[in-house]
């Protein structure tokens, strides 16, 4: 080997970094697509002639690599904050009040950009070179996703220019481009897959491939938007010429980063942004105000969960008008009826919708709906479709009443509605296929059975195939009749038969839950494998032994006793256990500590050190009993971010509410 080779090699990924920033940081390519491609092609084939030339940092790799069997923890040197929110002009005029105050300051300048819709990332380097990349997670500890971040071409493998730190931290945001997205949805449903709801699950899910070569074909890109950690080295004294300073080193930063003043320039960005919103190339979903002078920064300090020198100005939910032509129904695991509203296809917020659940038909009654009739749909959370409104005054002539239906879509079978509920439900218990199907796919789902790779296109095609009639019919497949199955290869079907026997494992909480019972949530199968640590007492209690148990009232008990004096339901479960499903029963279970139990809390808003799904659990396992609204039985109300109408109702009833902080003292203390 020469030392050209090696001239050569360094000359060719010196050129191929320096024509990546142009293009991704400067947005000012200077050489065409295919003279990059020669070049690419010379190193590709060089480093293929000289493996022991190849270095991580090579343009080469990012391509992505072989899967991964898992990711990583990585604990953030400084936490990844969220933000406080503003929903209106007053919220921004008393953020700034709040800042000019603290600061001792009549005027402020903010830094002011687009909030994009994507995944915050951490990226470090170390001597100008890319060493590692992790995601948000709680804001404490995230997941290491270096090897796919080496996929984004806009996240440089080794830096620009100089003077940078020696080890710097930039933060920023990895989104997909409308046009990828839509583009990526397009070819998911061609290939007879679910398309992504949003460009924001898009990004996350991509990020989180173990196979980083998937990610490479997701096109994805990111701007930078702070910086965390940064030793041996100084930076400018303003984050916008902070991000500027990125620029230079070669990250992308948004082109619509502003220098704005007091609460009015604030205003006026907002305003003007949220015009033009939909012409954007990348979702947004508000605006990001940060106090420009780092110094004021640091003076400011953080709250607990947030800077104070920060908020992000939220755009309201994005609505759009079409018309309902047609509603259909769905029949769900409990027989349980859900009119559907068949849409003509709207764009709303940069999204097509198609279809908005109506619920029941109280909601029906309650809109005034009528098919034909134009509609205002909501994207609640700039996710959900949610019909607002009826357009009334333009109803037309050829509008008609949405008729209640008297048998079952699926089997024919007669609906009726009990006499405490307001839904509609299919009598044909064992014999509706629709209600086996979602039945199915509540037992396999993440806080049921958790079986990976069970999703419902492959539940309804075992069902299909006439291999799989039930839940227990699960734990019978063999791999053989898998793999003669259309899409099943024969590394796929292992994979499903490993996760199905790692399901076989499981407590007894889980599997009460992932049994279906109508009435039966996540909390009430918690309290009943505590009140009962053995499934035996479980089957054979009667109603009054079961209303004993806390916040298990009498139509509970009905619907719990009934279940499991079911002649089948017993054979169900007694195949499940020969089968091979097992959970450890101990009388340890009726001895632990429940300093919560007698209680009803609401969780609402977004926490940073922990997930609502572990809260949850924590709290039930404390004997807490998490409800989903506030009511006048409510014992508490644990607020996060973004707490908005369940806050609002509790302090109107006198319901406690405790913060983050106060949640995290709280918890510590028990045992």
């Amino acid at each position: 080997m020469t030392s050209d080779v090696v001239s050569r090699i360094d000359a060719l990924k010196a050129a191929l970094h320096h024509h990546n920033y142009q293009y991704h940081a400067l947005d000012a390519p200077i050489i065409a697509d295919s003279e990059y491609d020669q070049l690419f092609q010379a190193l590709l084939a060089l480093e293929k002639a000289h493996p022991d030339l190849l270095t991580e940092d090579s343009p080469t790799q990012r391509v992505g690599s072989e899967p991964l069997a898992g990711f990583t923890q990585i604990q953030h040197a400084l936490p990844m904050l969220s933000l406080d929110n503003a929903f209106n002009a007053v919220d921004i005029a008393d953020f700034h009040e709040r800042v000019a105050e603290r600061l001792g300051q009549m005027h402020v300048r903010y830094c002011a950009e687009p909030k994009i819709d994507g995944v915050a990332i951490s990226l470090l380097y170390e001597g100008g070179r890319f060493i590692r990349a992790a995601t948000r997670g709680d804001g404490l500890t995230g997941e290491d996703v270096s090897m796919n971040a080496r996929t984004i071409e806009a996240i440089p493998l080794v830096l620009q220019g100089d003077h940078f730190p020696d080890r710097l931290e930039v933060r920023g945001e990895v989104y997909l481009a409308k046009a990828v997205f839509n583009d990526l949805n397009q070819a998911l449903i061609e290939q007879g897959e679910k398309p992504f709801a949003n460009p924001r699950n898009a990004a996350a899910g991509s990020m989180r491939q173990l196979d980083s070569r998937l990610t490479a074909k997701r096109r994805l890109t990111m701007f930078a938007y702070s910086v965390g950690l940064v030793e041996g080295g100084n930076l400018p004294s303003e984050h916008y010429d902070l991000m500027q300073q990125l620029r230079v080193w070669g990250f992308r930063i948004n082109p619509d980063i502003q220098q704005v003043n007091d609460a009015e320039g604030c205003q006026a960005y907002f305003d003007a942004l949220a015009q033009r919103r939909a012409h954007l190339a990348y979702e947004i979903d508000g605006v990001v105000f940060k106090v420009d002078s780092l110094a004021s920064q640091a003076a400011l300090g953080f709250l607990t969960r947030t800077p104070r020198w920060a908020i992000a100005g939220k755009f309201p939910a994005a609505q759009g008008r079409t018309r309902v032509l047609d509603v259909e129904f769905q029949v769900g695991r409990t027989g349980a009826i859900t009119p559907v509203a068949r849409l003509d296809p709207v764009q709303v917020g940069g999204v097509v919708i198609s279809n908005a659940t109506l619920h029941n038909f109280d909601e029906i009654k309650r809109l005034g709906l009528h098919l034909l009739d134009e509609v205002i749909i909501e994207r609640a959370g700039d996710v959900i479709p949610k019909v607002i409104r009826v357009a009334a005054s333009a109803r037309g002539l050829d509008s008609s009443p949405i008729v209640r239906p008297l048998q079952c879509p699926e089997c024919q079978s007669e609906l009726v509605q009990q006499e405490h509920e307001v839904i509609l439900r299919c009598t044909n218990d064992l014999g509706c296929p629709a209600q086996q199907k979602e039945r199915i796919r509540h037992f396999v789902s993440r806080l049921a059975m958790d079986i990976d790779g069970l999703g419902g296109k492959v539940v309804e095609q075992l069902m299909k195939a006439g291999l799989v009639h039930n839940a227990a019919d699960l734990y019978a497949l063999e791999f053989d009749q898998l793999v003669s199955l259309e899409r099943f290869a024969p590394i796929s079907a292992k994979k499903l038969i490993a996760a199905i026997d790692a399901s076989k494992a499981t407590d007894l909480s889980r599997f009460i839950y992932a049994l279906g019972i109508p009435e039966v949530g996540e909390a009430t199968a918690a309290s009943l494998a505590r009140a009962f640590p053995r499934l035996a007492a479980l089957m054979a209690a009667d109603e009054a032994a079961l209303v004993a148990v806390p916040d298990i009232g009498p139509i509970v008990a009905a619907q719990i006793s009934a279940y499991f004096n079911n002649t089948n339901n017993q054979r169900l479960i007694e195949r499940l256990c020969q089968l091979g499903v097992v959970w450890p029963e101990s009388d340890v279970l009726e001895a632990q500590p429940t300093p919560l139990a007698g209680q009803t809390w609401v969780i609402t808003g977004t926490f940073d050190t922990f997930s609502r799904s572990a809260l949850k659990t924590q709290l039930q396992d404390l004997g807490a009993k998490v409800a989903g609204s506030v009511s006048a039985k409510t014992t508490r109300l644990a607020a996060g971010r973004e707490a908005g109408s369940k806050l609002s109702k509790a302090e109107s009833l006198g319901i406690p509410v405790i913060d983050e902080a106060g949640l995290r003292s709280l918890l510590e203390q028990l045992p």
